[in-house]
């Protein structure tokens, strides 16, 4: 019996984080170093191969953790870390509405000289074209999101059901 539960636990501790826990911990990411630390750790089994929206929530989380880096060489390497992360999730899932949703909160809350910012209207485009396509569970994450956007007009915001 024990072997059997450590087996599980062992499996257990190296399976991906659930999707709705991390959408929960996701706005609120940013607000403290603490709750960036618990973000990061939450996703931090997370590898390339793994599902590319949680590997976009760890380049979301990585670049968070930028912010509170002490030296500037460390803001920048953290920051492009998880660019990159979201980028390749993004260039393995084009589609994807949620690793969009993603880029874009990062996009509209970095300071303009680190230049990533070139695709927020592109992915608000795509959000907005898509939205009435997913999941009421999605709907609601995306609509969320979409009512505190500094990306969407409030006529956009209007059409959101």
């Amino acid at each position: 019996m024990k072997l059997l539960f450590s087996i599980f636990y062992f499996l257990l501790s190296f399976s991906n984080p659930d999707i709705a826990e991390i959408r929960k911990l996701y706005p609120n990411a940013a607000n403290s170093e603490v709750t960036s630390k618990y973000f990061l750790s939450k996703l931090s089994e997370v590898t390339n191969e793994s599902n590319k929206t949680l590997v976009a929530y760890k380049g979301s989380a990585v670049t968070i953790s930028a912010k509170f880096e002490k030296k500037i060489s460390d803001k920048i390497k953290s920051f492009k870390e998880g660019a990159k992360l979201v980028e390749l999730a993004i260039g393995s899932e084009p589609n994807n509405i949620e690793i969009r949703l993603i880029r874009l909160s990062i996009q509209e809350n970095v300071p303009k000289i680190v230049k990533y910012n070139k695709n927020k209207k592109e992915d608000a485009m795509f959000i907005l074209a898509h939205y009435n396509e997913q999941s009421n569970a999605l709907r609601a994450y995306l609509k969320s999101f979409i009512l505190q956007s500094k990306s969407f007009s409030s006529d956009e915001k209007q059409t959101i059901k």
